[in-house]
Formats: C-alpha cells, structure tokens, sequence
C-alpha cells in the first residue's frame, strides 16, 4: 500500500472513508456504507500506525465517531458531535507523516462528512438530531390553530375606540372589550372603527369612513 504515501492519494482515502462512515449514520445503506467505510479507514490506519504512532490514535478516533452517534440518538444538540468530530480529525491527522498530509487529511474528513448529506435525497434517513427540528406542520387538521375563531368572526364589525391607539389600544365591538391595533394610524377615544383584519390574535381596526 505505498500508494498511501503520496498526500493526494490520502485525502482521496479519508475523504470516501469518511463519506461512507457518516453516510451510514445518516441513511439506511443495510450496513453496506459501514463495511465500506470501516474497510477504507482500516486501510488508511493500517499503514500510518508505525514509529512513534501507537494504537491510541484509533481509539481516539472511534470514540470520536461514537460520541457522533450518541449525540445524533440521545443528546441531539450537536455540541457533543462536534467534539467527536474533532477527536476523529486528530486521530487522523496525527499519524500523517508531514504536516501538509495532515492538513489534507483534515480537509478530506470534512469534505467527506458534508458530501454524505448528498446520500439523504437518494437513500431513506436514519432521522439522526431529528428532535433538533419539528417536522410537523401546526395545522388545523392535526389540531392546532393560531388564530381564535372567536376573533375571526370579528372581520367587518363595528366598533368604538375605549382609549386613544398609539397605534394600540382598547376597542368595544358588540358590548366586549378587546385590545388592538390600528396599524400605522393614531386614533382618539370614542371613534367609530370597523375590523379590517384579524391575524391571529391580533385585531387590526380602521377608522369607520
């Protein structure tokens, strides 16, 4: 394997190993993306693990995608993620023999796990961090509604200011009391309004013309 020696060839290596790893935690491959990408990264560790280098790195390394794992099931916050990230790009860069196959090293890792996002439009998810986001939409259907219907039915009413909108402020409409907005106009107590509008619960009146 002395084609590992040449710098272009390791990015090329940790970059698909890379790809594969995270692709398998991110889609449903059956396995495959592991097999790969642990087959690949045990070619890349197999040859740097010489000299002053000991096992260690590859401990570091698999805690490092661990903690990845258990963020995405578990914590779902990221923070804990981004420090397995950091420990699998020491565990890489440290047994490269120059500093500039570190650095590429490094780059293929990074470059690796943003091109697995690629396998989600092809592959189904594994729905990882998926607490992180809310999926569903807040629909009537499902129960929710921001908008009260009693307000909603308020559209077209009439009314009288209580107290002077600036631009908010108290309004009467059919013997109840609400508060509301007049939008960019300033109005005095005792006008007559209309409700021009209803966005959530929030009542927009107009001067009556």
């Amino acid at each position: 394997m002395e084609w590992l020696n040449s710098e272009s060839v390791g990015f090329l290596v940790v970059f698909l190993g890379t790809l594969f790893l995270i692709g398998e935690l991110l889609v449903r491959a059956k396995g495959l993306f592991g097999i790969l990408g642990i087959a690949i990264m045990a070619c890349y560790f197999s040859f740097h693990l010489t000299g002053d280098v000991g096992l260690w790195v590859v401990i570091l390394y698999v805690v490092g995608l661990l903690l990845i794992i258990i963020d995405g099931k578990v914590i779902t916050d990221g923070t804990v993620a981004l420090l397995g990230v950091i420990m699998m790009i020491i565990g890489l860069a440290i047994p490269a023999p120059t500093l500039v196959y570190g650095i590429l090293v490094s780059m293929g890792f990074l470059v690796g796990g943003f091109s697995s996002i690629l396998f989600l439009k092809v592959f189904p998810s594994r729905n990882l961090w998926a607490k992180m986001t809310l999926k569903d939409r807040l629909t009537g259907e499902l129960g929710y509604n921001s908008i009260n219907e009693k307000y909603l039915g308020l559209v077209g009413e009439e009314g009288k200011t209580i107290s002077p909108f600036r631009p908010t402020g108290t309004v009467e409409i059919n013997g109840q009391q609400y508060s509301a907005t007049s939008g960019g106009q300033w109005l005095e107590a005792n006008m007559e309004v209309i409700v021009s509008a209803v966005d959530g619960t929030r009542i927009v009146v107009k001067k009556k013309e």
